[in-house]
């Protein structure tokens, strides 16, 4: 995870993942133009262990990340280079950042793209694969559906909650290698969840903080626990 080397980065032409669009429309009388992305929606899980009493997250590094970590250490240009062409390290264009710069904590998480799975199942599919826990879909909770990348995408994620145990465990987890994935199982003890949500130095996404903000306002009466940060 913490090698990245041989960089390349070239125009998208085509993704099974993600397809550019550009909308006008008329808003009030007012013409308009929006770019944005027509992707799959998602399944995220917020996962607790009820043996060792902490949750268990995804660590992995997101080249989109990284990308934007570096863009952010170029210098200052007139114009950005638009021409199509591959762009390894352009002319005065710093290192490239260590690979930590691209590494984030998430939720067990996947793309909704198996249509004769429901959510649940996708879910289901993706503790597995990611965390190794096998965990039954009745035991799975739903916590709600929200719109993320509202501006760009606008696609749907819905959360999901499990409760695990050690005998739940059949596998180290780690992704499907065949499918490009490398991922670190993580261990957030639960007494330290929601400083670990407010610490701005751990980089995180969004449904961290929630999930643990829900968990503590929900969950907390279950396991006598103060929600005290």
């Amino acid at each position: 995870m913490e090698q990245i080397n041989n960089i390349q980065v070239v125009p998208c032409t085509s993704s099974q993942y993600l397809k550019p669009f550009r909308v006008h429309y008329s808003q009030n009388g007012t013409k308009k133009t929006w770019d944005f992305m027509r992707t799959h929606d998602s399944v995220s899980v917020l996962i607790f262990n009820t043996t060792s009493h902490c949750f268990i997250l995804v660590k992995q590094f997101r080249p989109a990340v990284y990308m934007c970590e570096w863009e952010k250490s170029k210098p200052p240009r007139a114009e950005d280079k638009d021409d199509g062409e591959a762009d390894e390290k352009p002319e005065g264009h710093p290192d490239p950042p260590p690979a930590s710069a691209g590494v984030t904590y998430e939720l067990c998480a996947g793309l909704v793209d198996k249509p004769d799975l429901s959510l649940e199942e996708i879910a289901r599919q993706e503790i597995l694969e990611e965390c190794g826990y096998d965990v039954p879909v009745t035991k799975l909770r739903k916590i709600t559906t929200y719109r993320s990348g509202v501006g760009v995408t606008g696609s749907k994620q819905t959360m999901f909650y499990a409760e695990v145990s050690d005998e739940n465990c059949v596998g180290e987890g780690g992704g499907e290698p065949q499918e490009g994935e490398l991922i670190e199982v993580v261990k957030v003890p639960l007494h330290e969840s929601m400083n670990f949500a407010y610490d701005e130095s751990i980089p995180k996404t969004m449904g961290v903080i929630f999930s643990f903000v829900w968990f503590h306002g929900n969950m907390s009466p279950k396991y006598k626990i103060s929600t005290n940060v």
